[in-house]
C-alpha cells in the first residue's frame, strides 16, 4: 500500500486525532445544536487535516503555504467555537483545555511547515 507524504506528517496525525476527539465531545451537545455548533466544530476540525493533506499535493511552495494557512485558520475557528461551547456549558473545562492544548500544538507545527514552504 502506498503511503502519501501527508500521512507521514506528525501534524496531520495530530489533526486526525483532534477531529476524532471533536466528534466525541460534540456527541454530548444538545440536540438543538446538531446543525449549529456541533456541525460547525466537526466541519472545521476535519478541515484542519484536509487542508494539510491537500496542501502537500500542490505544486508550488506558495500554494502549499496557502493551504497551511487555511489549516491554521480552521484550527483557530475550532478553538473559538470551543470557547463559545464552554461559555454555554456544552463542554467541560477539562475538554476545553484538551482542545486548546491540541490546537496550540497543531498550530505551532502548521506555522513551522508554512514557514518552511515560504522559505523554500
Amino acid at each position: 500500500m502506498h503511503v502519501y507524504s501527508f500521512e507521514k506528517l506528525d501534524v496531520w496525525k495530530e489533526a486526525i486525532k483532534l477531529a476524532a476527539k471533536t466528534y466525541q465531545i460534540t456527541e454530548l451537545f444538545p440536540n438543538e445544536e446538531k446543525f449549529g455548533l456541533t456541525s460547525q466544530m466537526r466541519r472545521c476540525s476535519v478541515s484542519v487535516s484536509s487542508n494539510i493533506a491537500e496542501g502537500t499535493a500542490r505544486l508550488t511552495q506558495k500554494d502549499r503555504a496557502h493551504f497551511m494557512t487555511l489549516a491554521y485558520s480552521s484550527a483557530l475557528e475550532l478553538l473559538n467555537q470551543a470557547l463559545i461551547s464552554k461559555e454555554l456549558g456544552f463542554i467541560s473545562e477539562e475538554n476545553f483545555k484538551n482542545i486548546r492544548f491540541e490546537v496550540e500544538s497543531i498550530t505551532n507545527k502548521i506555522n513551522s511547515l508554512r514557514n518552511h514552504f515560504l522559505k523554500s
